[in-house]
């Protein structure tokens, strides 16, 4: 087994906070690979990875069971990569990944377009 990484460090490497790991950790979407005499938290790198994973799944709106259905999706394809049952499920969790960006992207304009009309409020005052 590799170094393990008590939470501090883990969330400064990840950037997310110790309230995000834990809250993450009771949900089951990761688990500390064990703990110190004292009790605290380790992760290993699979963790750390794991976690890293979960942080991009974010902007994507995903629910909690949607996450933690996708994170074992990812699993069981790492396992089988050619089960065309998980590919077809990983395909649906695709194409929404797709949405959801075509979605932000349309968000991310108006608050430009915005930002925009603000300049030129900023400037018009000058």
């Amino acid at each position: 087994m590799g170094r393990l990484l008590q939470i501090g460090q883990v969330a400064e490497r990840t950037g997310l906070s110790l309230r995000t790991i834990r809250f993450y950790e009771e949900s089951g979407l990761v688990l500390p690979s064990g703990r110190t005499e004292g009790g605290f938290r380790l992760y290993g790198e699979d963790a750390v990875a794991r976690l890293e994973v979960v942080k991009r799944m974010k902007p994507l709106g995903l629910t909690l069971d949607e996450v933690r259905e996708l994170l074992t999706l990812l699993d069981d394809l790492a396992a089988r990569p050619g089960d065309t049952v998980l590919t077809g499920r990983l395909r649906v969790f695709h194409e929404a990944a797709l949405a959801r960006v075509e979605a932000l992207r349309a968000e991310l304009a108006v608050a430009e377009d915005f930002a925009g009309t603000l300049a030129a409020r900023l400037e018009a005052t000058r």
